[in-house]
């Protein structure tokens, strides 16, 4: 069964001046995924989030959240987003409480049971009386995502969600994302410098260079077919020779040789190598990484 698109991005265009920053984006969000946006320094990645949450207008394009356009219905549109751009704004002199319950107050009928259910969810139950100044950086994500969920939105926009955090709060915050995705339905939309964190925290990812999606599909469908072998031979040069004979190769990295991954020719390849004279000193499968994909995509761009 298809899922309910809740986010729909339309020939998304920006202009500022006369240089034209985003260049006619088009993707969509479903219902209970997590969706990756990744994009190279100066992308426009930030730029389209600010886009997608009402900070800035579009110059043409059509943004729909949950079926609301949000040039003809801003406030219906509005009403189904929750989002965190760059880093949560709260009151630091404020207890946890205190700050949602200072949000909550911009919102329409949202109260004490509210705040309590978002406290739970985020499992801020035992700190929510301290004050934020007293939280660690994990605990403020936390709080800011609480707030960004008092209105029930159905679309969760997170710009570098894990930044700044430790490896411990970097796994804690990728569980949690996933739980709000699969158990409570939300449709989460995450932008990241981290690839290897996109790798295993997303359902699909989008792929933004120079203002354009340059590939947008699976986690699963852009890693496809890309695993790999690293020979390490002695003599090297004979041994390229022998592999080349056999099937193609791809690179040479670190004094080894790499090919395709083929299950059931690697030990046909071994047993030429052997015969021929040719130490094979290890043999590692490389595993596909978005990395990989994401530097050959955008021609060695640094990402944000």
């Amino acid at each position: 069964m298809e899922k309910k698109i809740t986010l729909a991005v339309k020939d998304l265009k920006k202009v500022i001046g006369k240089k034209e920053i985003i260049k006619g984006l088009s993707f969509d969000l479903r219902e209970g995924e997590v969706f990756g946006f990744l994009g190279p320094n100066g992308a426009g990645k930030t730029t389209t989030i600010r886009m997608l949450v009402g900070l800035i207008k579009p110059t043409s394009g059509h943004i729909q959240i949950c079926g609301a356009n949000i040039e003809e219905k801003f406030q219906e549109a509005m009403s189904n987003l929750g989002c965190i751009v760059e880093n949560p704004e709260l009151y630091p002199y404020l207890s946890g409480y205190n700050n949602l319950l200072h949000f909550a107050r911009m919102l329409d009928d949202i109260g004490e049971e509210r705040i309590k259910e978002v406290t739970e969810l985020v499992g801020l139950t035992e700190r929510i009386h301290d004050k934020v100044k007293t939280y660690s950086l994990g605990m403020r994500q936390r709080l800011g995502i609480a707030q960004a969920l008092l209105g029930k939105p159905k679309v969760l926009i997170l710009d570098e969600p894990t930044n700044g955090l430790d490896p411990a709060g970097i796994r804690e915050m990728r569980q949690f994302i996933r739980f709000l995705a699969e158990d409570e339905g939300l449709s989460v939309l995450v932008s990241s410098h981290l690839l290897s964190e996109i790798q295993l925290l997303c359902d699909r990812v989008a792929i933004i260079s120079k203002g354009t999606i340059i590939r947008t599909d699976t986690v699963h469908d852009l890693l496809s077919n890309r695993e790999r072998v690293v020979w390490h031979l002695q003599p090297l040069e004979r041994g390229r020779e022998v592999l080349r004979s056999l099937t193609k190769i791809e690179d040479t990295v670190d004094g080894a040789i790499m090919t395709e991954f083929n299950q059931e020719k690697i030990p046909v390849w071994n047993k030429h190598l052997v015969e021929a004279g040719i130490s094979v000193m290890e043999i590692n499968r490389k595993m596909p990484v978005l990395e990989d994909l994401f530097l050959e995509l955008t021609g060695g761009d640094l990402i944000e």
